[in-house]
């Protein structure tokens, strides 16, 4: 068993360094792993790559969702799985630069056991509050709860959405109460409610409801204006300077993958990116498209860690 172990080892080192690993790759189905149910954002994306893939490769691509735990059942499994470019895991800001500084205790490392491969996307939050609250822009918004110091409260209904409130709450220097909710859907519904007076969520959800008058939108996350709604300004560029959070969706393969089966991933996931079908669907859900290289996916999760980690301290933030 320890001379075919060696084997092993001699042939994966062969295949890493002549780039003969890539040349057949794929030869048999590929996996992509999703930490989420079928319907939700991460899940139509791995979808639509995967049919991307299937398409140009001519091998089946299965979605296996593995929910649970703030995708660490998925993420986990991924991690230990074989690093051959045949499992994969399509995953978020949450599972992998979120997760880190929130538990004490994660069975993966995002940035040790991953090859970061590419990020497919990425979209703003938006800062939203009931129609009551008199405030129209964050300059109002923050100079309101200043003068009115524990009155005004948000919703939250994802841990990320959690941190990207007591961010705000931080960086603005006001002490804005948080009101917990199970999911994103029923914390705006809290505010649309009156129940609370604000929250910072996905756009998705909140187009309709904006349109209606039935929340306020104030400002978004993004360090600059987002195409879809660009005629709401950053809250970077509306007093609090330095502010920014995006949730991204990307794709991983287990550490250890072949250097020439991560590029081709990469190089496959880059090109799905810029399909204009592709594109187009994005646009409608309100991601941006991205496709980016392995070193700045890892290095924007590197720096999100780092920005993430003192915000979850300070606020106490738990895994819930």
């Amino acid at each position: 068993m320890k001379n075919a172990g060696a084997v092993i080892w001699a042939v994966a080192l062969l295949c890493a360094a002549s780039g003969a690993c890539a040349q057949g790759y794929p030869a048999k189905p590929i996996r992509i792993v999703v930490g989420f149910p079928p319907g939700g954002g991460n899940d139509i994306i791995a979808r639509m790559v995967g049919a991307k893939m299937q398409e140009n490769w001519g091998q089946p691509v299965l979605i296996d969702n593995r929910p649970g735990a703030n995708s660490i059942i998925a993420a986990e499994f991924v991690a230990k799985s074989a690093p051959d470019g045949y499992t994969l895991l399509v995953n978020a800001t949450g599972g992998m630069s979120v997760n880190p500084v929130l538990y004490t205790k994660l069975p993966y490392d995002s940035l040790k056991d991953f090859v970061a491969i590419s990020m497919v996307g990425s979209f703003p939050l938006v800062l939203v509050v009931h129609p009551s609250v008199p405030a129209n822009s964050v300059q109002e918004l923050v100079a309101y709860a200043k003068a009115n110091p524990g009155k005004l409260n948000y919703s939250s209904g994802s841990t990320a959405f959690q941190v990207a409130s007591e961010m705000f709450k931080q960086m603005s220097g006001t002490g804005l109460r948080r009101i917990p909710y199970k999911g994103s859907s029923a914390s705006i519904t809290a505010v649309m409610a009156g129940e609370v007076h604000m929250t910072i969520v996905d756009t998705p959800p909140l187009v309709s409801q904006i349109r209606a008058g039935k929340v306020k939108a104030v400002a978004v996350t993004s360090a600059k204006r987002a195409s879809a709604m660009s005629e709401l300004p950053t809250i970077a560029e509306s007093g609090v300077p330095g502010y920014e959070m995006v949730l991204w969706i990307g794709v991983f393969a287990p550490a250890g993958t072949p250097r020439d089966v991560a590029e081709k991933l990469n190089a496959e996931v880059v090109r799905i990116v810029r399909l204009s079908d592709i594109r187009e669907k994005l646009d409608a859900m309100g991601v941006e498209p991205l496709g980016n290289t392995q070193e700045q996916m890892a290095e924007w999760m590197r720096r999100e860690i780092a920005k993430y980690g003192p915000v979850v301290r300070a606020a106490n933030i738990k895994a819930e």
